[in-house]
């Protein structure tokens, strides 16, 4: 049965997207995330490409490209954002071929990628966390588990992939460092701080073993079953915690990520220093966290100050 995170076998040009998926995954390091996102796109295009001209990917021209952006604004209503990925994939897929002597011009290499508004992201207050940090209930193996988790994704700003996926051989209890391989087979040593690394000790030392019930695992955090956790598993147990700790803005695991870096430069946190932590190869992609925390600062400014109200 076909989904849009698998193959589709009946997929027009299946075997060139497979070899263009292998060759990308190599030379990059790519996520599975985003393998995925270029073959739904690719897929999609080859399919439309397909029933509407009967032609392949590589009989493909600029009109083709432009037919098929339309299609997707006027028939199917696409956000900019979906627009905005599938002309990114399709960039991609044909500067590969271009590299590759398939096609003899690149057709996407006129068309214009999209460019979307960069949205501050919403970030938590300083106490917004507090009280998120102290919503499980420690007492059980679970509740350790989960806080421990919150405690390093607050203490380290990790992706939550990167948490979920972490190993007992990847944290340093000694050294109190996280040794993580980002985007791009990347590495980076990211400290955990006094109290993530407290934590941690005591879900290792108490909670681990009794949820794993003498089972043998190298993942860090694991679930009642021994088994590792899940991105969607944990993007559960952090909305049912904001519900506890009353938070009732909309909380995803990312937005500890934000929190974390936001806070750092409230703090004085020089820009590169984050960067590194964060684990961005552009320090373009960590300046918009100076946005959120000018914001922070002019709140600030108007509720505190003499003559900061209008």
């Amino acid at each position: 049965m076909n989904n849009a995170n698998t193959p589709d076998a009946h997929a027009p040009d299946s075997n060139m997207l497979d070899e263009f998926l292998d060759s990308v995954w190599l030379q990059d390091g790519l996520s599975r995330n985003t393998l995925q996102s270029y073959r739904s796109d690719l897929e999609k295009f080859s399919r439309w490409l397909a029933a509407h001209y009967s032609d392949t990917l590589l009989d493909v021209t600029q009109m083709h490209i432009q037919a098929f952006l339309a299609h997707l604004v006027n028939d199917e209503k696409a956000k900019a954002s979906t627009t905005s990925r599938a002309v990114s994939s399709l960039k991609r897929f044909y500067r590969h071929q271009l590299l590759q002597n398939k096609v003899s011009v690149d057709p996407t290499f006129k068309i214009a990628s999209t460019k979307l508004p960069r949205t501050l992201p919403q970030t938590l207050s300083e106490q917004d966390v507090e009280f998120l940090l102290h919503a499980p209930n420690t007492e059980l193996p679970l509740g350790m588990r989960d806080r421990a988790m919150l405690e390093v994704l607050y203490a380290t700003g990790l992706r939550v992939s990167e948490l979920v996926g972490l190993t007992v051989a990847q944290v340093s209890l000694n050294m109190g460092l996280v040794r993580i391989m980002g985007k791009g087979n990347k590495e980076r040593l990211v400290p955990l701080g006094e109290d993530a690394l407290d934590w941690v000790e005591q879900y290792l030392a108490t909670a681990r073993p009794l949820l794993l019930q003498k089972k043998m695992s190298d993942d860090m955090f694991v679930t009642q079953r021994g088994s590792g956790m899940t991105r969607q598993m944990f993007w559960y147990i952090i909305q049912r915690y904001a519900a506890l700790g009353g938070l009732t803005k909309h909380l995803s695991p990312h937005g500890l990520r934000h929190a974390f870096a936001t806070h750092l430069l409230n703090h004085g946190a020089d820009l590169r220093v984050v960067q590194l932590l964060l684990g961005h190869a552009d320090i373009s992609t960590t300046q918009i966290y100076t946005h959120v925390a000018r914001e922070r600062l002019k709140i600030l400014h108007q509720k505190h100050h003499p003559r900061g109200k209008d």
